[in-house]
């Protein structure tokens, strides 16, 4: 009768328990196999070592918090919390927990943390809790809050901007027509353009429209010899360029693209010096010229 006793408390104080669940224990013993026998010690050891993840109601209530207003952490500091710190590694990055915890064997932190939602001065509030093993290293973390863990979540990469090659602007195009091809002998009004001259300033402005590109500026320089006062060329110049704005606005050259300017007898193209008044006049005759510079814009 004790033997049967007997037996029957042995049979109820071990355990038979399956090979995955104490391979570790098998190991430590110095062998693995098909069953092992464990005692209820072991069990709550192991319980405690390896604890089921937190329910909401296993969370301290935030009012019972020794610092109710909690915190605003660093994100990267929370993103650096690693299982197997020590609790002063803890407390360099989180700062001391904010409920009272109490003085030896603490198994366990909790923090009530803040964080900003972008507008304005609003934030979420989630509970934060560190679980310690028995050497007081941290083998788990947990949220409680919708959405909380997601927070240390790094911000998805920005795009990089695609730098947009803009293209070089087509370089000024000059067009260069000779005055005395243009006006009548001393001329500078519309009534002196002679008929080449015209047609010449016609098929400028017709090109100057068909331009793919939109028009940026349209600057018309007269340009006289050396023959008179230099006041007398400078008015010339000025006038034959006038003349030739108003025409290739007529032509249908947008007025207020149009610049115009005279240079006078400054920028002469050749030298001369002929003793013949005639051969000199016809050899300073490229220097008597409009001066048309069509430049595209962006």
């Amino acid at each position: 009768m004790n033997n049967k006793l007997s037996q029957a408390r042995t049979s109820v104080a071990m355990r038979t328990v399956p090979l995955a669940a104490l391979c570790l224990a098998a190991l430590l013993a110095g062998g693995c196999a098909t069953s092992y026998t464990i005692t209820p010690e072991m069990q709550a050891r192991a319980a405690s070592e390896n604890p089921p993840p937190p329910k909401d109601e296993d969370f301290p209530a935030p009012g019972s918090a020794t610092w109710q207003q909690g915190a605003f952490p660093n994100l990267e500091a929370l993103r650096a919390m690693r299982t197997g710190m020590g609790k002063d590694q803890v407390r360099e990055l989180l700062g001391f927990p904010h409920f009272s915890e109490g003085l030896a064997g603490v198994r366990e932190w909790n923090y009530i943390f803040h964080f900003r939602t972008g507008a304005g001065p609003e934030y979420i509030t989630c509970q934060y809790m560190v679980r310690f093993n028995a050497d007081v290293l941290v083998n788990g973390t947990y949220w409680k809050g919708p959405g909380c863990a997601d927070l240390l979540k790094p911000a998805p990469a920005a795009a990089r901007p695609v730098a947009v090659i803009q293209p070089a602007p087509a370089p000024a195009r000059t067009t260069t027509l000779g005055a005395d091809g243009l006006f009548r002998f001393d001329g500078r009004s519309l009534a002196d353009l002679l008929p080449d001259g015209r047609r010449k300033l016609d098929a400028l402005a017709s090109d100057i429209k068909a331009s793919p590109s939109p028009v940026g500026a349209v600057r018309v320089t007269g340009h006289t010899d050396r023959l008179g006062s230099e006041s007398y060329n400078q008015a010339l110049s000025l006038a034959r360029a006038t003349t030739v704005r108003d025409y290739l606005v007529q032509a249908g050259v947008p007025a207020q693209s149009v610049q115009v300017q005279g240079r006078g007898e400054s920028e002469p193209k050749v030298q001369c010096a002929q003793a013949s008044r005639a051969a000199l006049i016809d050899c300073l005759a490229p220097n008597r010229r409009v001066e048309i510079e069509v430049s595209t814009g962006r």
